[in-house]
């Protein structure tokens, strides 16, 4: 798509609702062209740097296979890896790796580093996750929804994020809600909402549409719903004493059979972006599970988790064709459709 070629992704909002739907039928188009052993390389001799302030499975693991099935060369720069900020301003580093690099991904803590990436480096620059906003995220959500309903617009679909919704992923669910149509009920806590300052600053629309509801009220949020949306609620990066409020706060709205019952849809989904903390079996599901003496996981219980359900492995996978589907779209000329 020629408005897409060479273009940053610092956010949803990058996008209009055409781009969107675009890099959601060639992510699909992608993905039958990999399962055949049919896919074409678009992006040889292309130089894309990889920069990691904050630790990644899928966003790096993704954005490598993507590059890699598509013919491109890729440097990871790890926390340790490199001057940026410390011994080097990030306008010095990024007009130095803008002289070297083709395109540059970004995934770290603040939107003012992205930000000046993409005014300084003079390349396409993609946003692998801040703490404001997870682009490639949504956008491999948007191919999962569209995989489970092939034949309903965006604008028709149903879903409900549920937990702590002041996080990197409800504010860009927020963002495609406001852009596609699909239609999004926000229910947590009323302290835990969506802070509308993150959009302020960001220079997003925030204004109020039919299609986006905030309730506190779980039976009304989530009734009649296509897919539930969660995340988790704590970080290792909090203080434990936060854990504990959050955990109170927030328990009351796990997902859980209880919930999938309030529906009323017997064809309700799940959507968990991970990683999820819904048992014992990692070192931090394990301190806090013992810690506030949980036996059925946090966000989301471990039997709704285990079920045929929960399409967060199918999200995952997406991950790499929504992510190639970026970089071809960015870094070539190549029309598709």
């Amino acid at each position: 798509m020629k408005t897409l070629y060479k273009k940053s992704c610092l956010n949803l909002s990058s996008f209009t609702k055409k781009e969107i739907i675009y890099l959601v039928k060639l992510s699909q188009l992608f993905k039958k062209k990999k399962e055949r052993k049919m896919e074409k390389q678009y992006l040889k001799k292309i130089n894309i740097a990889l920069i990691f302030e904050k630790q990644s499975t899928r966003t790096r693991c993704a954005f490598e296979i993507a590059a890699y099935d598509q013919g491109a060369n890729t440097t990871y720069l790890g926390p340790n890896d490199t001057h940026i900020g410390y011994k080097e301003s990030i306008k010095d580093s990024a007009k130095v790796l803008g002289k070297l690099y083709d395109g540059i991904q970004y995934r770290g803590f603040s939107d003012r580093v992205l930000e000046d990436f993409n005014r300084y480096a003079k390349v396409p620059v993609w946003n692998g996750l801040t703490n404001t906003f997870h682009p490639t995220q949504i956008l491999a959500d948007l191919i999962t929804i569209k995989e489970t309903y092939p034949d309903v617009p965006l604008k028709k679909i149903k879903c409900a994020y549920v937990g702590d919704a002041q996080n990197n992923i409800c504010n860009t669910l927020v963002e495609a809600s406001n852009i596609t149509g699909l239609q999004v009920n926000i229910v947590a806590p009323k302290l835990y909402w969506p802070k509308k300052n993150i959009f302020l600053k960001n220079d997003i629309n925030t204004t109020q549409k039919n299609n986006i509801k905030y309730t506190e009220n779980i039976q009304q949020g989530v009734q009649n719903v296509d897919f539930i949306y969660t995340d988790v609620w704590v970080s290792m990066g909090e203080k434990e004493e936060r854990w504990e409020k959050k955990i109170h706060d927030l328990y009351p709205y796990q997902v859980n059979k209880k919930m999938l019952d309030m529906t009323n849809n017997p064809n309700i989904k799940i959507l968990h972006c991970l990683p999820a903390l819904h048992n014992k079996k990692s070192i931090v599901g394990l301190k806090i599970c013992n810690k506030f003496n949980l036996n059925n996981g946090l966000e989301i219980s471990s039997e709704v988790f285990n079920s045929h359900i929960n399409l967060s492995f199918q999200q995952s996978e997406n991950r790499l064709h929504s992510i190639k589907a970026l970089l071809v779209s960015c870094l070539s000329k190549q029309k598709f459709f």
